[in-house]
């Protein structure tokens, strides 16, 4: 039966009636007659399934839910009126798979009405109190060791996946991607046999930093308009100073004026492995984050390549998404992550941020693959 039809019918009007005056057995009676006369539709069978609910009829009732899901498998309002049956009954895994069906359709869902965006909020919020129950009782089962290590973090990951706590961010950078790379956000430094130099080096680092901020040392915007390719998206940090920098390599060019200014940071970059791409790599910088600003969420140009940073003044409330981790800087504690996967940043404090940035290239590279990378694209800048 249409709904249209189904709405309109007199039996249907009176029980809706009979369910608004608390009488379910009356509005059970009415509809089990219109189901009987065959080919009911969702809003008969979800109102049969909520007067049955409300006689204690719970197998009756999850019946007719089920039977309008298979009528319409994105129905929300059944959804979620399942999930919450089932989390009543204490079937919280259950009750978190039907409500992240329902999150899915409202992810989907143009112009979905105010109740419903209100009720998938609710349960938004629910499945988020449920997915850490579920991971702590997973934690609880498993014989994981308490310190940490690179194969237990990439394990307990697994998990916050498998729960739902969190979701996957792929490599897409803008410009250039080089297949069969591990997706790895954050990568644990004490690999980087160099990493322990440039931490002992933050002292020297951050007098130089004092001496530009105290000479007033020119800081430009980090994204500037005689720099952007053709017209599209425009940034909101567009010529702005509250994102800037002071390049000391930019491009792979050195900035003879500014490098000499910061000879020990220079120094101790030497070692690292820098990529070498003419027109390109390396970037080498002093990034300035001023209070109140925040970049938005965005990917890198790469694949091939790591971003670093060497944290340098970092008050409170200041943080760095990459994918689905979130970090907090610590001064003078490396932090190495692939900004071709989704990442943003933020100053919530009311004091600049300062980190020192450059890129290196990826461990799992190999020599081969660095020159023909880098041969790559300096020849791709070589075709008008």
């Amino acid at each position: 039966m249409p709904a249209i039809q189904t709405q309109q019918n007199p039996h249907y009007i009176s029980a809706i009636q009979a369910l608004q005056r608390n009488d379910p057995k009356t509005a059970k009676q009415l509809l089990a007659e219109l189901v009987r006369q065959g080919d009911p539709d969702v809003s008969l069978l979800l109102a049969y399934a909520v007067a049955c609910n409300k006689l204690g009829e719970s197998e009756a009732c999850f019946d007719a839910l089920d039977n309008a899901l298979s009528l319409e498998p994105g129905n929300l309002t059944v959804l979620l009126m399942k999930g919450d049956l089932l989390l009543g009954q204490g079937k919280k895994r259950l009750a978190n798979h039907c409500y992240g069906i329902a999150e899915g359709v409202a992810d989907n869902t143009a112009d979905l009405p105010d109740d419903l965006r209100q009720a998938v909020a609710r349960v938004s919020n629910i499945r988020k109190t449920i997915n850490l129950e579920i991971e702590k009782h997973l934690f609880n089962n498993l014989s994981l060791s308490d310190s940490p290590s690179e194969q237990s973090e990439r394990f307990r990951q697994s998990l916050s996946l498998l729960n739902g706590s969190k979701t996957i961010f792929p490599q897409k950078p803008r410009a250039y991607y080089f297949p069969e790379l591990p997706l790895k956000q954050f990568y644990r430094t004490q690999q980087f046999e160099w990493a322990e130099r440039i931490e002992a080096a933050t002292d020297d680092i951050c007098r130089e930093l004092s001496q530009l901020i105290e000479s007033n040392a020119q800081f430009v915007p980090y994204i500037r308009s005689e720099e952007q390719g053709p017209a599209g998206h425009v940034n909101p940090l567009l010529d702005k100073s509250d994102w800037s920098a002071f390049f000391l390599i930019k491009d792979g060019q050195v900035v003879e004026e500014n490098a000499k200014r910061c000879p020990r940071t220079m120094q101790a970059l030497k070692d690292v492995p820098i990529p070498q791409i003419k027109g390109r790599a390396p970037m080498v910088l002093f990034s300035l984050l001023k209070p109140g600003t925040t970049i938005a969420p965005h990917h890198g140009f790469l694949n091939t390549r790591l971003i670093c940073h060497l944290p340098l003044v970092v008050p409170a409330n200041c943080g760095l998404r990459v994918g689905n981790e979130v970090h907090h800087w610590q001064k003078g504690k490396l932090v190495a992550f692939d900004d071709s996967i989704e990442h943003e940043a933020w100053n919530k404090s009311n004091q600049n941020r300062v980190v020192l940035i450059f890129d290196i290239w990826r461990p799992e590279l190999s020599k081969e693959e660095r020159v023909w990378v880098t041969e790559l694209l300096e020849a791709i800048d070589t075709f008008d």
